[in-house]
């Protein structure tokens, strides 16, 4: 069932993501598509309720790496499993390519502690710990995105951070763990799949 959180405009959602790192202008500019608005490949490996880890490595036919760009916390840093965590991440292949941006705010409430722990290590993709806990997991509120990149996403992205750089799509999401609201996403694919 669809919650009132989920009918709030995508746009919104992915700026309040946006905002615990940077602002809003340095990040891009965020826009609401449908669907049949987004290309190929980037619509399949968004448009689904599934782990965009699961669906970048059945892509890409390998495993994603994990790098963290910038993390946030209420609890503070020594705080494992209290209050939120915010990360800004990019995945990427064994070869050091860039597959995917993202932003991810979860309550660290919802989670027992040694998965908190692991969340907090930041040495993997989150898809990958909540399926190797076996937390009952539901992706939902998806809405996707198109995003031209500002200078943010531009340095992340590009090797020439001079480039104009062209729109990339993406979504947010929410995931319910063990039927409570814990995770808000934003997930971007990077140009060029």
């Amino acid at each position: 069932m669809e919650s009132e959180y989920d009918r709030h405009d995508a746009v919104a959602r992915a700026t309040a993501l946006v905002g615990l790192f940077c602002s809003p202008t340095e990040f891009g500019e965020i826009r609401n598509v449908g669907a049949e608005q987004v290309p190929q490949p980037s619509r399949t490996l968004l448009d689904h309720r599934s782990h965009m880890t699961v669906a970048m490595e059945r892509f890409y036919g390998c495993d994603v790496c994990l790098r963290v760009v910038a993390t946030k916390a209420d609890g503070g840093d020594d705080s494992p499993s209290n209050g939120w965590y915010a990360r800004e991440i990019l995945l990427e292949t064994p070869a050091g390519v860039v597959v995917q941006h993202g932003i991810v705010r979860i309550n660290l409430a919802s989670l027992d502690e040694a998965t908190a722990v692991e969340i907090r290590r930041a040495q993997r993709p989150l898809g990958r710990i909540l399926i190797a806990a076996g937390m009952l997991r539901d992706v939902h509120g998806v809405q996707l995105l198109e995003v031209l990149p500002g200078p943010h996403l531009r340095q992340l992205f590009l090797a020439d951070k001079s480039a104009a750089a062209a729109p990339v799509y993406g979504r947010v999401a929410n995931i319910q763990l063990n039927g409570l609201p814990a995770v808000e996403l934003l997930e971007i694919v990077a140009p060029g799949p």
